[in-house]
């Protein structure tokens, strides 16, 4: 299939055939191609969980209030934000932008462009990331503001703000890994309605994880694996040419 194709065939099944298995390997590389998606800075605060076993997936459809789309899945894929790992991150991608620039970036430029990589992984990203009870969040909003009447800045930079790039950032993986799978025949359906605090101790996740969305895959059940035909709003609706 083609780009089109692909993501016109992509539905979000309810329902998936028992009968017919996935490839194991196949689901494990498109989360493997996940990883590829585009994402704020670079800094990657997601981890991926790969459930195969059947005795979890009976538990984790409990806790996705028993729905379908989770109970008849021979596989799940949640998708978890670590916000809590930014300064490991940060760290791991100053040592790699060390050798990176050194490689592919002109000897003259090499020590200034290091030098930035630095101050922006080792300081700006950390400053950015870090959360105290809403307190630094609420510095870099009063920060941002007052360089803000100067010139142009980033202003949502509070703690409620990182979190939601966090999101967003482990959001575009999450599509990225549905389209992979459609491209492979494979069927998926992203969940948000699910009991986070118990899917969190399912997978022993530490405090400062989140669950982003749970992604059920399989092979669709004819059409009673997806509610008839597809709904969009009138692409006038939402489409706007400035």
């Amino acid at each position: 299939m083609n780009l089109e194709e692909v993501l016109n065939y992509r539905r979000s099944v309810r329902v998936y055939d028992r009968e017919k298995d996935i490839d194991t390997d196949k689901v494990r590389h498109c989360i493997e191609l996940a990883t590829l998606a585009p994402n704020s800075s670079n800094m990657q605060l997601w981890e991926f969980y790969h459930i195969t076993t059947p005795a979890l997936i009976e538990k984790m459809a409990v806790a996705c209030l028993d729905q379908k789309a989770v109970s008849t899945a021979p596989e799940l894929v949640v998708f978890v934000t670590r916000q809590d790992l930014y300064k490991k991150r940060a760290k791991s991608i100053i040592d790699f932008e060390r050798g990176n620039i050194r490689r592919n970036s002109p000897k003259e430029r090499q020590e200034k462009r290091i030098k930035d990589r630095e101050l922006y992984y080792g300081t700006l990203m950390p400053f950015l990331y870090a959360r105290f009870f809403g307190i630094l969040g609420l510095f870099r909003k009063l920060l941002t503001g007052i360089v803000g009447l100067f010139r142009p800045m980033v202003r949502q930079v509070s703690e409620s703000d990182m979190r939601a790039v966090v999101q967003k950032t482990c959001g575009l993986a999450a599509q990225t890994f549905m389209i992979a799978m459609a491209d492979e025949g494979y069927d998926t359906c992203p969940l948000e309605g699910f009991d986070s605090k118990r899917v969190k101790k399912l997978l022993r996740l530490p405090r400062g994880a989140g669950i982003n969305m749970v992604i059920s895959c399989g092979v669709r059940k004819g059409n009673e694996g997806i509610w008839g035909e597809r709904f969009r709003v009138p692409f006038e609706e939402v489409y706007h040419k400035i």
